[in-house]
């Protein structure tokens, strides 16, 4: 089969299933909904001298992203998982006997899709937050403001195609996501959270890719990290890499 039709295939099987049209739509709605929801009920007085020193308007934009990568976590799992769970792999992997092509078609697809609704909802959480902020609010055009609003696009991409990864890896969508979601949203920050395992916590994916999401250095008086926001983003994308290599070695030697 040709690549173009590996492509188209794998377009249409995400499309179609209805579980993952819905997890995408929620990176969106739930993100901005909830960034809208916090700029609106935001108080500068009930931050401290120390964050009040190193407010981010940008970053208020992605004080949600914890419930929005959340539901990217899901989409990741669910485009390979499902068809495992449905027993569509076998067929998938006869039409298409070149597993390299296979698995990176599928991870190229829903990528690229992750990609738009990332960008989508990094925009526009932006411009909501920054409207409710008032003048605490910022522009667009200011320094660095535009890196962070694609660098976050590009972190939800990440950490879809990461996702994937740990799914090819399992081939169970309860057990890839009861380890991922743990992962990201609980274990990442405790690490991060204590200074005696800082040094550990601070070089996790979500961790490191995050910092590309400050326009502030130490952003609410954040940690500080002996990397910048690209240096972050560069750690992300080790991480990611590990886990799609890690994906593809396991379904070359495995049988369906």
């Amino acid at each position: 089969m040709a690549y173009t039709a590996v492509l188209k295939s794998e377009w249409t099987k995400i499309r179609t299933v209805a579980s993952t049209s819905w997890t995408l739509a929620l990176v969106f709605l739930v993100t901005a909904g909830f960034a809208a929801l916090f700029s609106a009920t935001f108080d500068e007085n009930n931050l401290d001298p120390a964050q009040q020193a190193t407010f981010d308007a940008t970053a208020m934009s992605f004080a949600s992203m914890q419930f929005g990568q959340l539901a990217m976590i899901v989409f990741g799992v669910l485009v390979v998982s499902t068809e495992y769970s449905t027993g569509m792999i076998r067929t998938s992997l006869a039409a298409v006997p070149r597993r390299g092509h296979f698995l990176l078609g599928k991870m190229a697809v829903a990528t690229t899709l992750a990609l738009v609704v990332g960008l989508l909802t990094s925009f526009v959480s932006f411009f909501l937050t920054q409207a409710l902020l008032g003048d605490l609010g910022i522009g667009v055009g200011e320094e660095n403001v535009l890196r962070a609003l694609i660098g976050a696009g590009l972190y939800l991409a990440l950490l879809a195609l990461f996702c994937m990864g740990v799914a090819t890896m399992l081939r169970s969508s309860v057990a890839a996501i009861s380890i991922l979601i743990p992962f990201f949203l609980i274990v990442s920050n405790l690490l991060n959270g204590f200074e005696a395992t800082r040094t550990v916590g601070q070089y996790l994916p979500s961790n490191a890719g995050a910092r590309i999401m400050q326009v502030v250095p130490n952003a609410f008086g954040s940690p500080e990290t002996p990397y910048g926001p690209w240096g972050g983003f560069g750690i992300m994308v080790l991480w990611t890499l590990a886990a799609v290599l890690g994906g593809y070695a396991v379904l070359r030697k495995r049988d369906a």
